[in-house]
């Protein structure tokens, strides 16, 4: 049976099978197979970028390993990224805040309410 292919931009799951350096199994995607190295019959070395869990580069690597042992995880359906946005400042109790950072409260304000408007103002 022939390994599978590894390619530029494959994702790969790495781990004991694959090599036993991979303690901890990784994901990377691949940037490159070096094929001008030499390697043993049934092994590559390749340029890879290790994914965190958000599936974000974290580092860049070069890996020894079987591609007999790599396992492609199944692909995860896109999702839209999420935007959170904060939230508007609160306005506390009919008062608004000043300039320096002071509550005023509504009566205080100038030229607000029926004092201002009355009929005897110009």
């Amino acid at each position: 049976m022939t390994p599978p292919e590894i390619r530029s931009g494959d994702v790969l799951h790495l781990s004991r099978t694959a090599s036993v350096q991979f303690i901890q199994p990784i994901t990377v995607r691949v940037i490159r197979v070096l094929t001008d190295w030499h390697t043993y019959d049934g092994w590559v070395w390749i340029d890879a970028y290790q994914l965190d869990a958000a599936g974000d580069a974290v580092r860049w690597r070069t890996l020894f390993l079987m591609p007999a042992g790599v396992r492609r995880p199944t692909p995860q359906p896109d999702r839209a990224p999420t935007r959170t946005f904060p939230a508007p400042p609160a306005r506390r109790g009919g008062s608004t805040v000043s300039r320096r950072g002071t509550a005023v409260p509504r009566d205080a304000r100038p030229g607000r309410g029926r004092a201002s408007r009355s009929a005897g103002t110009p």
